[in-house]
């Protein structure tokens, strides 16, 4: 179990992570501020986008990986 937490603590700060944690967090204040640009909001989508597709890319390729052992 201490070998799971690890990991995952691991991964969550990654540079990827913490970008994409730091664009939500500024995006969340900037929403309460209602303050948010365009331009924010088009760099915001990017990375969201990226970060979230390359998740889903690692979970097909593991379970591609998974039926074929």
């Amino acid at each position: 179990m201490e070998k799971f937490f690890g990991k995952r603590l691991g991964n969550l700060l990654s540079v990827k992570s913490l970008v994409t944690l730091a664009l939500t967090a500024v995006f969340a204040v900037m929403a309460l501020r209602e303050t948010i640009s365009q331009d924010f909001m088009t760099v915001y989508a990017v990375v969201i986008a990226f970060y979230f597709g390359t998740q889903s890319q690692k979970m097909q390729d593991a379970m591609e990986g998974d039926g074929n052992g």
